[in-house]
């Protein structure tokens, strides 16, 4: 068996070589190193695939956050609810633009917003909600945008880790980014659809946003030289975007087959009583960026793993409200007990069969002792 990795860039790389090596030496060729034609397909392939009607393709996705809330023009002071369990950039676009991130508790089941919670935290001073479709699921997006419409609120989708995942909406199946005012996504090599560097997109269906939002991503200029807006400089390079147009006609095989190792995962460990394994919910599918259990004795579980050449990783070990950065006092009893129940096992399009069965095996052994 080959060695076991938390994610395979090289393994996928390998599997698609040919298609990726002439995509990059076609953009060498050309010299077209910035704002090539590769961005402009890639753009117009995503907007086809979101079904949606402006795609901004910009450096990362910190950034594509930050584009977001500057183009709602929010006022400094104005209130941001974000979820406290999640990465640090969801909360760090909303700091560095002088915003106040308002942490809301997630639900203990399927680690995503708490929607009652929400609407708990909500005052007249709130201004937007960002939801995190967190592992590679999303959040109800219906109940949240009647809640954001109520209440003249932004939703900014945080859609970095369920690009292609579907969200039940008003009865019909969208794509995940494109139901709230703006969605924002990363191409960070380890994600679902990633690039071999820095990279993100901003999505959004709203015409007077959509050219907002690329004027700031380029210096707030619509025409060179005219500068409209305060910008920033946000370009995703033609390099990446030559990688992503390849690799985004495989997003739909890719995602199936992570979903195919989380049904192996679920099978094998679904006895297990000292295991939670992954909860899905009826309004969106689920992706599998990662594949997170919530089990007892989490460390010594890491270190067993470890001493087995089993990797395995924390997503996350530090709620928010606890970071040094952003101390706040409130009840997130939920967020603080995920972040010392959680364990991320090894989940990308590379896994065998084989593999998938040692490592569950693995974790049961574990409980068995």
């Amino acid at each position: 068996m080959d060695p076991i990795q938390m994610v395979d860039l090289k393994g996928q790389y390998l599997n698609i070589k040919e298609e990726i090596d002439t995509a990059i030496q076609q953009v060498i060729d050309s010299s077209a190193f910035i704002n090539g034609p590769q961005v402009r397909e890639l753009k117009s392939e995503l907007s086809k695939y979101q079904s949606c009607k402006h795609t901004i393709p910009c450096a990362n996705g910190t950034d594509a956050l930050q584009i977001a809330l500057m183009a709602l023009d929010l006022q400094p002071g104005d209130e941001v609810i974000v979820p406290d369990f999640t990465f640090i950039a969801t909360a760090e676009v909303i700091a560095l633009l002088k915003l106040k991130p308002v942490f809301v508790d997630v639900d203990r089941d399927t680690f995503l917003l708490d929607l009652q919670k929400v609407r708990e935290s909500v005052t007249n001073k709130t201004k937007a909600i960002i939801p995190v479709h967190l592992y590679g699921q999303c959040v109800d997006m219906h109940e949240l945008m009647n809640l954001a419409t109520e209440r003249n609120i932004y939703v900014i989708e945080d859609n970095a880790q369920a690009f292609g995942a579907d969200i039940l909406f008003n009865g019909e199946w969208k794509k995940s980014g494109t139901v709230g005012h703006i969605g924002c996504t990363s191409f960070f090599p380890s994600k679902n659809l990633g690039c071999y560097g820095d990279g993100g997109a901003i999505f959004t269906n709203d015409n007077k946003l959509g050219e907002k939002l690329a004027s700031i991503a380029n210096h707030g200029a619509k025409v060179k030289y005219y500068h409209d807006d305060i910008g920033v400089n946000s370009r995703l390079d033609t390099i990446q975007a030559a990688i992503l147009k390849v690799k985004l006609n495989k997003i739909d095989e890719y995602n199936q087959a992570r979903q195919k190792a989380a049904q192996v995962y679920d099978e094998v460990l679904a006895e297990c009583k000292s295991i939670i394994i992954p909860r899905r919910v009826e309004f969106s599918t689920h992706v599998f960026h990662q594949y997170t259990l919530k089990v007892q004795e989490r460390d010594k579980l890491k270190d067993y793993l470890n001493e087995k050449s089993i990797p395995a990783m924390i997503y996350y070990p530090v709620g928010m409200h606890n970071q040094h950065a952003y101390k706040t006092s409130g009840e997130f009893q939920n967020s603080d007990y995920l972040c010392n129940a959680v364990i991320s096992l090894p989940m990308h399009t590379e896994l065998t069969f084989e593999q998938q069965l040692y490592i569950a095996n693995t974790v049961k052994e574990f409980y068995k002792k």
